[in-house]
C-alpha cells in the first residue's frame, strides 16, 4: 500500500512539473515570437520614445506617422490604420509578399539582412527594386526615424480576382 502511495506522489509532483515547464516553454516561446524586434536588453518603450515614418502611397500622397522602435512597418500600417489596398494578406506570417516596400538605398541599407524566406516571397512581388523589402520583416530602430517607404504602385493580392476587384 505505501508503494502505491508513494507512486502515486511521484507521479502527481512528475505531472505537476511537466507542466510547469511546458506552461514556462510556451510563455517563453509566445514572448520571442512577439518580441522578435528586440534585442535583449532592450529598455521599456516611453511614449516619447517614437520613430517617425514617412509612406509614400500608390497616388503618392505622403503620409507621416509616428511609432514605437520595436513595431513591424506591418504593425504600422495597421495600428494608423492606413488604407493600402491589399497590404498585410497574411499577417505577418511571410506567407505573401503584399506587404512590399521599397526603400531609398540609404534606408535600405540600414534594415538589415534579408532572409531566404523573405527573398523568396519577394520574388513574387510586384514592381520589386533592389531596394524592396517585405514591411513585416522591418522593425523600427531610432535609426530609421524620418525614413520614407513607398508603396508599389500594385501588389500581388491572391484574394483580388483577375479583374481586380475583391
Amino acid at each position: 500500500m505505501a508503494l502505491v502511495t508513494a507512486g502515486r506522489r511521484f507521479v502527481q509532483v512528475t505531472l505537476r512539473e511537466f507542466s510547469r515547464r511546458s506552461t514556462a516553454a510556451a510563455s517563453w516561446g509566445a514572448w520571442r515570437t512577439a518580441e522578435r524586434c528586440f534585442s535583449a536588453g532592450t529598455p521599456p518603450l516611453r511614449s516619447d520614445n517614437k520613430v517617425t515614418v514617412n509612406f509614400i502611397n500608390r497616388d503618392g500622397e505622403k503620409i507621416t506617422v509616428k511609432a514605437s522602435p520595436g513595431d513591424s512597418l506591418l504593425d504600422v500600417v495597421i495600428n494608423e490604420d492606413l488604407d493600402f489596398d491589399g497590404f498585410g494578406a497574411c499577417e505577418g506570417t511571410l506567407a505573401c509578399s503584399t506587404c512590399h516596400l521599397i526603400f531609398d538605398e540609404d534606408v535600405y541599407k540600414k534594415l538589415g539582412p534579408v532572409t531566404d524566406e523573405e527573398m523568396d516571397m519577394l520574388d513574387l512581388a510586384y514592381g520589386l527594386t533592389e531596394t524592396s523589402r517585405l514591411g513585416c520583416q522591418i522593425c523600427l530602430t531610432k535609426s530609421l526615424d524620418g525614413m520614407v517607404a513607398r508603396v508599389p504602385e500594385s501588389v500581388a493580392d491572391i484574394r483580388q480576382s483577375k479583374d481586380g476587384s475583391a
